[in-house]
């Protein structure tokens, strides 16, 4: 009798735990995920089948009160009622632009966000759901820039891509470059390369002699530090056959009135 009564209990507290187990699953399932957010909802075909789909850029911030967001997707709900989820990098004011880059006549996803940092950096992913399809595109990759420091305060920049070599007069800065211990009297103290910093951004915009939309970026080069700008190499670009074509690149020069004393 006794071993029945202890058999008893015992099977009594193994389905109370059970029990219990599962109202707190329950629960935990229930509970919304903590500051989960809706950054913007957009209504675009990114299928190509003719109907708009629904595009929900959500985001986790780094704190309930914080700018910065740790987590950043989007949660696709095509017209066909499939979900598609797209990961982003973190950042700061995320948003995506509708632009159909790679010329199928469907539109794309340009996903940008701040990364903070100096330079005006931005994370930036480009994607395309042709066919309920999730395809990475890939942006351009880095043209090749050389830049050094030259006699009497000058300092060289080519676009080996191109074969553009233009010549910077920095005179402006001489005292600064001094005091650094970059030059003395207009003579280098040693070879020293110019920052040739990542670009930071691109922009969709029509290229010439060509049909749709490019890209166009914009990649900042310094001279000591980053601050100190000397000018921006503006590069457009085309895709056409599964890949970025470099077509031509601008340079444009910091503004010297600004390092005149």
């Amino acid at each position: 009798m006794r071993r029945e009564l202890l058999f008893a209990f015992g099977a009594f507290f193994i389905l109370s735990l059970h029990a219990i187990a599962g109202n707190f699953s329950e629960e935990v399932e229930e509970q919304p995920k903590i500051n989960q957010m809706t950054i913007k909802s957009y209504f675009k075909d990114v299928t190509g089948d003719g109907k708009r789909d629904t595009i929900e850029l959500m985001a986790v911030p780094f704190s309930p009160d914080a700018l910065f967001l740790k987590e950043i997707w989007a949660e696709v709900k095509t017209s066909n009622g499939s979900e598609i989820r797209i990961d982003y990098d973190s950042g700061y004011e995320p948003k995506i632009v509708f632009v159909d880059l790679n010329h199928d006549g469907i539109k794309d996803l340009l996903y940008s966000a701040a990364t903070g940092g100096s330079g005006g950096l931005y994370n930036m992913d480009l994607h395309t759901l042709a066919d309920n399809k999730l395809l990475d595109l890939g942006l351009p990759d880095e043209p090749t820039i050389q830049g050094q420091f030259q006699e009497e305060y000058k300092a060289a920049i080519t676009f080996t891509d191109t074969n553009q070599s233009y010549t910077v007069d920095l005179s402006d800065r001489k005292e600064d470059y001094e005091r650094l211990g970059i030059y003395t009297e207009g003579q280098l103290n040693e070879p020293m390369e110019l920052m040739i910093l990542p670009t930071s951004f691109y922009k969709p915009t029509r290229i010439q002699d060509k049909s749709g939309k490019g890209l166009k970026g914009y990649q900042q080069i310094s001279g000591a530090y980053k601050a100190d700008g000397i000018g921006t190499a503006v590069s457009y670009w085309y895709y056409e056959n599964g890949k970025w074509t470099l077509i031509k690149i601008n340079w444009h020069e910091e503004d010297r009135q600004k390092h005149r004393r």
